[in-house]
């Protein structure tokens, strides 16, 4: 839950998306990469506008990282890249996601995004270069374009909708709700075809050998994605990754390895011009999770920006969105969410405001104290096409803002939750300073190895807490490597979150 990430606000109940911008006539153009004339929906004006706003809402949902010095590296490594696009018809723009997991993505009007996870994982710049090559051969080719029938109309559920969706509806739905605040603009950050793929591949290795990189850094990148993917598959917590918006084949490795033996690298240094100048640009890279967004602490949430914490019923599915918190019963049928909802001010007319926005008629609103904060607290029925359902909702006053605790169940299931919503919203409360102490983030490091050093000695001289086989994966390396003196290797330290 990182609302310091934006000023904007989630869309409330259903789609909010930009559907409105596709509405274009057919019309012919001329495809940069190919030459060929093709029919397209989306005109480049139009790329451009949806481009701004999907960008608007990717740095609401996902966040961005605020590292001026890596962010400004990144910069300058997709400028130098962007100067090879066969499309300059765009401006590019190149950010970092604060996204844990290894992805990268482009939405239309040349908006470039790698993850603080890809980085975690890239070992030279030349495979940086590769990614970010591939990315811009999206944008060249108008792939977004060529998929936008499939787009159109998707949007993001705000909070509370996806929840009711996960509550009311049937698995797809469920599923949809336990993966809320994920993944902005579903329908742009959308699985590529096979041979858009391939197009992509071909365009950035050919762009970063023009910019003076390694075209073989794809193929290499490919096998570490590869690896980390397949080390993460049996968590039960896995989110999506690359490989769920760009599919993985075995031949996409062969053909990238093949095709950059063909391909002539320009002349030219790099900006890091070694591993280990790369690896130095990553010193102090988040890892993991982003404490700043709220952790859970087992059923109790401690937000340590916010200055707050909630306790979820124990044993409930809990999922920290980038808007909102939530927890679904195992019975999947009782959902509580919290939200924020604007400024701090009188609570009274926080639930009006939610109430005429929304169109519900509030039932039994009064007044309280929670955790030592004024609140309201109301009902509301809602019908829906799965049968009405009770909203109960709690408005809390706090320094930072107005916080709605909303428990959601079907209006036959209420009467068993309703103790269970008072309870939780109950149990909001400024942070003690046993909330605080033990709150903890993971940073990448770079350590030398000694001669003739394992992994697993290591990582214990140097309080690795990565695993033998993350950080192999980490490093592009086996397992059971022995280093050489003075070799960098990446490990993730455990250090003290300090706001």
């Amino acid at each position: 839950m990182a609302w310091r990430r934006s000023p904007r606000t989630p869309g409330r109940f259903g789609v909010t998306w930009i559907g409105s911008a596709f509405a274009a006539a057919l019309a012919c153009a001329v495809n940069p990469v190919t030459g060929q004339r093709e029919l397209v929906l989306m005109s480049p004006s139009q790329e451009a506008s949806v481009g701004r706003q999907a960008a608007e809402q990717v740095e609401a949902e996902i966040g961005l990282v605020d590292d001026p010095e890596l962010t400004g590296y990144v910069q300058a490594l997709g400028e130098r890249l962007a100067r090879h696009s066969p499309r300059a018809d765009v401006p590019y723009h190149f950010a970092v996601a604060d996204m844990p997991e290894p992805n990268a993505f482009a939405l239309p009007g040349g908006y470039v995004y790698v993850s603080r996870g890809l980085l975690a994982i890239a070992n030279s710049e030349a495979e940086l270069a590769n990614v970010i090559g591939h990315e811009i051969g999206h944008v060249a080719a108008r792939h977004a374009a060529q998929r936008q029938t499939r787009a159109t109309g998707v949007g993001i559920l705000s909070a509370l909708g996806t929840v009711a969706a996960g509550v009311l509806g049937g698995g797809g739905a469920a599923a949809a709700a336990s993966q809320l605040g994920q993944v902005a603009g579903a329908g742009l950050i959308a699985s590529y075809g096979r041979d858009q793929e391939r197009q992509a591949d071909e365009v950035g290795q050919q762009i970063a050998a023009d910019a003076s990189y390694d075209p073989a850094a794809m193929a290499s990148f490919l096998r570490t994605l590869e690896r980390e993917t397949h080390l993460r598959s049996g968590s039960a917590e896995r989110r999506p990754s690359f490989f769920d918006s760009h599919p993985m084949t075995a031949e996409r490795v062969e053909a990238t390895a093949a095709r950059a033996a063909s391909l002539q690298t320009a002349p030219g240094a790099p900006l890091a011009g070694s591993r280990e100048a790369f690896y130095a640009r990553l010193e102090g890279l988040l890892v993991g999770e982003n404490p700043a967004g709220g952790v859970f602490r087992e059923a109790r949430f401690v937000h340590p920006v916010l200055d707050f914490s909630l306790e979820f019923p124990a044993g409930w599915e809990t999922q920290n969105g980038a808007s909102a918190v939530a927890a679904q019963a195992p019975s999947q049928d009782a959902v509580v969410v919290l939200e924020g909802q604007g400024p701090s001010g009188d609570p009274e007319r926080a639930a009006a405001r939610f109430a005429e926005a929304s169109r519900l008629a509030l039932q039994d609103a009064r007044r309280l104290r929670v955790g030592g904060f004024d609140a309201v607290r109301a009902f509301a029925l809602a019908d829906t096409q799965q049968g009405p359902v009770v909203l109960h909702l709690t408005w809390i006053e706090h320094p930072r803002g107005v916080f709605r605790i909303t428990g959601l169940a079907p209006q036959s299931r209420f009467p068993t939750w309703r103790a269970r919503f008072d309870e939780t919203a109950g149990s909001f409360r400024a942070l003690s300073r046993g909330d605080r102490e033990g709150i903890s983030e993971t940073r990448l490091r770079v350590v030398r190895a000694r001669a003739g050093e394992t992994l697993p000695a290591l990582s214990t001289r140097t309080g690795n807490v990565w695993d033998d086989t993350e950080t192999a994966v980490a490093n592009a390396l086996e397992p059971g490597a022995t280093l050489r003196e003075g070799q960098p290797v990446k490990i993730a330290v455990r250090v003290p979150y300090a706001p």
